[in-house]
């Protein structure tokens, strides 16, 4: 593919009404690269323009921009040269896999097509390689995905683990904020003075999910990493960020301090290439014994950095920290953002014909 031609890229929003719907529509205003110029919902808000279809759930202002645009079926075509899909997994892939069909790029947060074996699952700061599954396509169609939002904070925190001194099994024990369960979401008389020990699918997806990401490309395949994982999903009553519990059996054994030093100085690919939505430091630790905590670090990096604290040797499998990262950003459309800002650098994405 050529690179973008001279001005923004039209971007079409799958779920525009939704948690993350709005998220994407909150960090594509004023975006360099990218402009909102279709919005596509459920039947009962089509036909309406978005201010009327959708109860604005963040904080600030619905975008003007977005707020006059109707909402449309969530069915090709549309006006624009990209979609970004937060569609429920089970519309996803038959709406999805129609938009490909019909020659649209499309950057998912759903779960659909995160683990065929052709469909690149990225995070670009771990494995931008992974991209090459889309080398050699004749059709501007494909689907890239990011990753579930707790196995994106895991593996932003193991990524430079795995490169420095190598991972062979993890232990992951995640408490989830209330606004992964989408709006919604979770009955206030479940949650309020409790903790909710299930989140149906959210441990195998942490547990496939890794090992592809940690994974080779190799011979124009992903060859999945040879880490065991092992995970444990709570509900708890947060609005925001997602808290990861997790113990690591390396395959040497550094010292505390070397693992903090290796985790904080970790960059890639977006960091060299200074991509708009790229924080500066993918991760950042945290010396203090109580931190991180949801309420002040969530937004760390503008909510796309994750924060790393208590490092500590473990007596079970040597290792142990606690990572949060904020999970309708970086966690969710910040993340296909990000994958979307390097599909363009790659001169993946380009404007469709009129």
């Amino acid at each position: 593919m050529s690179g973008a031609a001279a001005g923004p890229l039209r971007v079409g929003i799958l779920g525009a009404t939704g948690t993350v719907g709005q998220r994407f529509i909150q960090l594509l205003e004023h975006h360099p690269q990218f402009r909102v110029t279709a919005l596509a919902a459920s039947d009962r808000s089509q036909g309406k323009p978005y201010r009327e279809a959708c109860v604005w759930r963040l904080p600030g202002p619905m975008p003007p921009e977005a707020a006059e645009l109707p909402v449309e079926p969530p069915r090709p075509p549309l006006p624009c040269d990209v979609i970004f899909s937060s569609l429920p997994a089970d519309l996803a892939r038959d709406v999805e896999g129609a938009f490909v069909r019909a020659g649209y790029p499309v950057i998912s947060n759903s779960s659909s097509y995160r683990m065929d074996p052709d469909v690149p699952l990225i995070i670009p700061e771990v494995n931008p390689e992974h991209l090459g599954l889309l080398d050699g396509r004749t059709s501007p169609g494909y689907v890239v995905t990011n990753p579930n939002c707790s196995t994106i904070t895991l593996t932003l925190a193991l990524a430079p683990l795995q490169a420095q001194f190598g991972v062979e099994a993890v232990v992951a024990t995640t408490l989830q904020a209330i606004s992964g369960a989408g709006y919604p979401g979770v009955a206030a008389l479940d949650i309020t003075d409790n903790v909710l020990p299930f989140i149906a699918h959210e441990e195998e997806k942490i547990e496939r999910e890794t090992a592809k990401l940690l994974g080779r490309f190799e011979g124009g395949r992903i060859i999945p990493g040879a880490l065991a994982v092992s995970a444990q999903c709570h509900r708890v009553n947060v609005v925001d960020g997602h808290l990861v519990a997790v113990r690591v059996k390396l395959a040497s054994s550094p010292e505390p301090a070397a693992i903090a030093e290796v985790m904080a100085c970790f960059s890639g690919v977006p960091q060299r290439l200074h991509l708009p939505s790229a924080p500066e430091r993918p991760i950042i630790v945290r010396p203090e014994p109580d931190r991180p905590q949801p309420r002040l670090d969530r937004d760390a990096g503008g909510g796309m950095s994750v924060t790393v604290g208590r490092i500590a040797r473990d007596r079970v499998l040597g290792y142990r920290f606690v990572v949060l990262g904020h999970n309708t950003i970086r966690g969710a459309a910040g993340a296909a953002l990000l994958n979307a800002e390097l599909l363009l650098a790659q001169g993946r994405l380009r404007r469709a014909a009129t």
